[in-house]
């Protein structure tokens, strides 16, 4: 029943303009939308697009069971907040912003004729619009400009042309306010040609007549008394002529020069935003000048200003003509200007979030043309109030303008703060992603500043990203076209076969664990997960699993054990020989660093024979080295006498890690029968023999304590 549109400024003259010619359009625009079907509108700007949806919402009113509701899509290019700005005008949720599943639910009950003025999207994106609202017709205005819809879309295409000749008479008569004379309706002729039949080029026309009129009535007297009083101009004073052509189709600098400082002045603050007007409110202080808020009707009247839904920008055109005869050369100091007034106002404890929501598009047009110093300032205030008001698309905007101001300034904690902000918003919209490269960002930024009560703020909202990750809550990002995430692969961990009992040191550790993955090693570290390698794609062409076996020396007298334990080794060499090939010496030298450590100091009174370790499960030590063989080489074991190992391990006697030992300490003594010694009275500073020449027979050992350190 009210639908937003601008507020009439004081000292406007001029009301609604009557669709002149435009009977046949909207009749037919009014039978698709009573048959349900949605219609696209296009026509240049200036053609009357507006005032044809004013003419088409009167006659559609009783059409739906929802009514009809008006809509400015002016500056949105996804559909998200058009349907929350659908959902905001026909359900009564004051301060609700539903997520993208309620919302969805919502609109799709909806059924309305929706009328969207200035629509500035296509092809996927309205196809969303479209079918997240089943049950509403919509009438879309666009320039020829505009993206077109996808094939999909089904929509109707109707195109709006220029005036006729006669209606553009008219529309100048109801101006000017009276009946046009014989020159002034050949002078229209030439414009209607020049212009393709603009209406916005016979209201800016009306204007300039108008103009004319007043200046042929006033006196020579009268010109330095204050404007509106005006007095019949004797008859043998010269004319104002008609204004050219040119003047007629670019009208802007001459209407422009005819109207008073003030009203150029908000043209020129208009230029240096964009196009974009602050609200008349605003102007009396970006002037200057108490009586400035009636500059806006003053311009409305001459058709410099067209309204975009509850605010006016500069009319099509207008902006660049004013461009070229210097109204933009001061628009950097007009953006600085605006931007500290507006860092001010939205400060203000008495200004609601629902006024600077109203006020967004000047505020971002003075943020994206300010200094940095200013931009930074600007963003900090009105982000809050952004949020406050549900507009999030402009909250989101303000805070990349933001962080990119402060990053060039140098301002490392206002960047963290926008990036913090960043991430808030993305987790209200479920892009979890997003918000925890944003937090992570923030944080790191405050960390190198030292700010821990910043720092503890973001990891307590990065913990809130985590929460819901780990909670499994379903995302709903918001209705956007965004590439879609990339899925990574979860990572391949190895499974521990086996426990070893071996200490290995932390290099070893580490080596053994990220070069051959498969292979288990105590570490004080928890397995982590690890990528697949060239083992397991062996070990999935070839499964052999076997069972995790004790590893024990096979005695000489079972040749039937032997061969038994021969066999089953041989695949698993097989398939780790590639791996141990190109890797082993660097897993050797780790594990031959880490076995082969000096023993502990000994003290007085113990013996510094080397004593074999026990073998765990075995319920006795391991027998002495036999004659000509090295003691490494009897710990891993001959060629003739393989060791079991685990399923998927490659089988080399370069990797001690595999073969466990127990070391008795003087708190776990080792209960076993004490082993002979090879040599009573060892030479303690001779180095052990790496050979010798004696009978194949084991020979017999000498007894050692229980706590003495074993030796490799």
């Amino acid at each position: 029943a009210r639908p937003p549109a601008a507020p009439l400024p004081s000292g406007a003259t001029a009301g609604a303009r009557p669709p002149l010619g435009r009977d046949e359009e909207r009749e037919r625009l009014v039978r698709l939308l009573a048959r349900g079907r949605s219609v696209r509108l296009t026509g240049p700007a200036g053609s009357g697009r507006t005032t044809l949806l004013d003419a088409v919402a009167a006659a559609c009113a009783d059409v739906a069971p929802d009514g009809v509701v008006r809509l400015s899509a002016y500056g949105y290019q996804q559909p998200g907040e058009l349907l929350h700005a659908l959902y905001a005008a026909v359900y009564e949720a004051p301060g609700e912003r539903p997520d993208r599943a309620e919302l969805l639910a919502r609109v799709r009950e909806i059924g309305a004729v929706v009328l969207l003025d200035d629509l500035d999207m296509g092809g996927p994106a309205l196809d969303e619009l479209l079918r997240a609202t089943p049950e509403c017709a919509y009438l879309l205005a666009a320039t020829p400009d505009t993206r077109a819809p996808s094939d999909d879309s089904h929509l109707e295409e109707v195109f709006l042309g220029g005036l006729a000749q006669a209606d553009c008479v008219d529309l100048l008569e109801s101006g000017v306010g009276r009946a046009l004379t014989d020159e002034e309706i050949a002078w229209a002729g030439d414009l209607r040609f020049a212009s393709e039949g603009l209406a916005l080029r016979f209201v800016q026309a009306a204007a300039l007549l108008r103009q004319r009129d007043e200046l042929n009535r006033r006196t020579p007297e009268d010109e330095d008394e204050e404007p509106g009083v005006f007095e019949e101009r004797p008859r043998d004073a010269a004319l104002v002529p008609l204004p050219a052509l040119a003047e007629g189709a670019a009208p802007a600098e001459l209407l422009a020069s005819r109207v008073s400082e003030s009203a150029r002045a908000a043209l020129r603050i208009a230029c240096a935003l964009g196009g974009e007007l602050p609200h008349h409110a605003h102007l009396p202080a970006l002037v200057g000048d108490t009586h400035a808020d009636t500059a806006v009707g003053e311009l409305l009247d001459c058709g410099l200003l067209t309204p975009v839904g509850t605010r006016y920008r500069l009319a099509a055109g207008v902006a660049r003509q004013l461009d070229e005869v210097g109204y933009g050369d001061t628009a950097a100091e007009e953006a600085r200007t605006a931007a500290r007034h507006y860092a001010w106002w939205t400060g203000h404890t008495s200004v609601t979030p629902q006024r600077v929501a109203a006020e967004a598009d000047a505020v971002l047009a003075a943020l994206a043309g300010a200094d940095v110093v200013a931009a930074v300032l600007l963003a900090r205030t009105a982000a809050p109030a952004f949020a406050a008001s549900l507009h999030w698309e402009a909250w989101e905007r303000v805070l990349r303008s933001g962080a990119e101001a402060a990053r060039k300034a140098g301002e490392v904690a206002e960047q963290a703060y926008f990036h913090h902000e960043l991430g808030v918003l993305a987790l209200c919209e479920g892009r979890l992603d997003r918000a925890r490269a944003e937090l992570e960002a923030s944080i790191g930024l405050k960390g190198a500043l030292a700010d821990k009560r910043g720092t503890v703020a973001g990891r307590r909202a990065l913990a809130l990203v985590t929460d819901r990750e780990a909670a499994g809550v379903e995302v709903s990002p918001p209705l956007r076209l965004e590439a879609p995430a990339v899925v990574k692969p979860a990572a391949v961990s190895a499974p521990v076969s086996a426990p070893v009992s071996a200490p290995v040191s932390a290099r070893a550790s580490e080596a053994v664990t990220t070069v051959v993955p498969v292979v288990p090693v105590v570490s004080s570290a928890q397995p982590a997960a690890v990528p697949a390698t060239l083992a397991e794609v062996f070990e999935d062409a070839f499964p052999l699993t076997p069972e995790p076996v004790r590893v024990e020396r096979a005695p000489a007298a079972a040749p039937e054990r032997e061969s038994a334990g021969r066999r089953k080794p041989v695949l698993l060499a097989a398939v780790g020989a590639a791996t141990v090939l190109v890797l082993g010496t660097v897993v050797a030298l780790a594990m031959t660093s880490s076995d082969s450590a000096a023993p502990p100091a000994q003290g007085p009174g113990v013996s510094k024979s080397p004593t074999p370790p026990a073998v765990p499960g075995t319920g006795g030590s391991a027998p002495a080295p036999e004659p000509g063989v090295s003691a490494a080489e009897s710990e891993s074991g001959s060629p003739e006498e393989p060791v079991l190992v685990p399923s998927g391990a490659p089988s080399s006697r370069t990797t001690p890690s595999r073969k466990p030992s127990a070391k008795p300490s003087k708190t776990n003594p080792v209960s076993t029968p004490p082993a002979p010694d090879p040599d009573p009275e060892p030479n303690p500073s001779a180095s052990p023999p790496t050979s010798q020449s004696a009978s194949p027979t084991a020979s017999p050992t000498a007894t050692a304590p229980a706590n003495t350190p074993s030796g490799t």
